[in-house]
């Protein structure tokens, strides 16, 4: 039997026949999702006046990221058969995910099961609630993450009429960001005059790092694309979880089957406290409220063009808003430790580049 981290629904096992017409909110929901702006981060660290250019997916319709991939599984199910009027859709989340998918799932009518680790925040609980998902929160004690992705199968075992999107072994994912979030960035850094000497990313589900990858290495077969986890938990350099850490959204509790290491260059890490006080200071000084995943990829990718040099054109992702964070560490002081980056770190302000139709 495969392991719970990376099963994922037989499709071949669930096709009908394909609707004959597309659902009618879909096209409506592509149009609240994706072209995001390009933002342009103008930072000095160390004397050293470099730019970080991060796409602003708190943009997308839910606030994050993962509008992009709730739309590629649930649309590209749809039209394939695989999800059907009538059907309920289950989901294992660490929050982000479980939101939009919540939200679209809903908005095209589906009644939605969202199975997530109790210790995520107040925010995304209260989020996915009002969004109409029937919220089951799985303790430790019961598993966890892993427990979260056995009860999805459990319900779909049980009940012939559940779709699970298994956003974590299944490919539409990082389809998403190929065909949308890696194009939209080579297009806004182009008119800028530039184009990407490395990409780095938080390692969720994978799918964006993945995703994105391949899109610029499409484009610019030498791009460094860069996995990026918590120091205090390093997962993908481990080949196992190990540690906890408060970067909420990445770093579960396995290595996710989307993730291809032979894709991908070395693994960057940042410590928690790093990516808070960094999450924190992109909102006092700039006036950008994001996530502390976002400040986690800031400092990765300002990690990454350090290897590269002050010329370097380096490109990340801003995942989501910090509204979902105004109950954990992103909103009490955090101290400084040995080895950050951010307290060296001057942000002196930013651009904003639109996306091109």
């Amino acid at each position: 039997m495969p392991s719970p981290a990376i099963a994922s629904v037989s499709r071949a096992s669930r096709l009908r026949p394909v609707p004959a017409i597309a659902h009618p909110r879909l096209r409506a929901l592509a149009n609240l999702i994706g072209r995001t702006p390009l933002l342009s981060i103008h930072l000095r660290y160390r004397g050293v006046e470099r730019v970080i250019h991060a796409k602003a997916e708190h943009y997308n319709l839910t606030g994050s990221i993962k509008d992009r991939m709730a739309l590629s599984i649930l649309g590209r199910a749809i039209h394939s058969g695989a999800l059907q009027p009538g059907d309920r859709i289950a989901e294992a989340t660490s929050g982000n995910a479980g939101i939009a998918i919540t939200s679209l799932g809903r908005a095209l009518g589906h009644k939605v099961d969202i199975y997530m680790p109790d210790w995520m925040s107040d925010e995304r609980k209260a989020l996915m609630r009002s969004l109409g998902a029937d919220l089951h929160l799985i303790s430790r004690e019961d598993g966890g993450f892993i427990g979260a992705i056995e009860a999805t199968q459990r319900l779909a075992a049980a009940n012939g009429h559940v779709f699970l999107p298994c956003q974590f072994s299944n490919c539409d994912n990082a389809s998403a960001h190929c065909d949308t979030t890696g194009p939209e960035l080579l297009k806004q850094l182009a008119l800028l005059g530039l184009t990407p000497d490395a990409f780095t990313a938080g390692v969720g589900t994978g799918g964006t790092v993945m995703g994105v990858g391949r899109a610029l290495r499409t484009a610019v077969p030498g791009v460094k694309i860069h996995p990026l986890e918590p120091l205090e938990s390093p997962t993908l350099s481990t080949g196992h979880k190990v540690g906890s850490h408060r970067i909420q959204g990445i770093s579960d509790d396995f290595i996710p089957a989307i993730v291809d290491f032979a894709e991908l260059d070395d693994v960057i890490a940042v410590s928690d406290g790093d990516a808070i006080l960094m999450a924190q200071a992109l909102a006092r000084e700039l006036g950008l409220g994001v996530g502390i995943s976002s400040g986690a990829n800031l400092i990765g990718a300002l990690k990454a063009s350090e290897r590269l040099g002050p010329g370097a054109v380096v490109a990340t992702v801003f995942c989501d808003d910090n509204k979902k964070y105004l109950s954990t560490a992103l909103s009490r002081p955090e101290p400084v430790r040995a080895g950050y980056l951010s307290p060296e770190i001057e942000l002196l302000g930013f651009e904003a580049t639109s996306c091109p139709a």
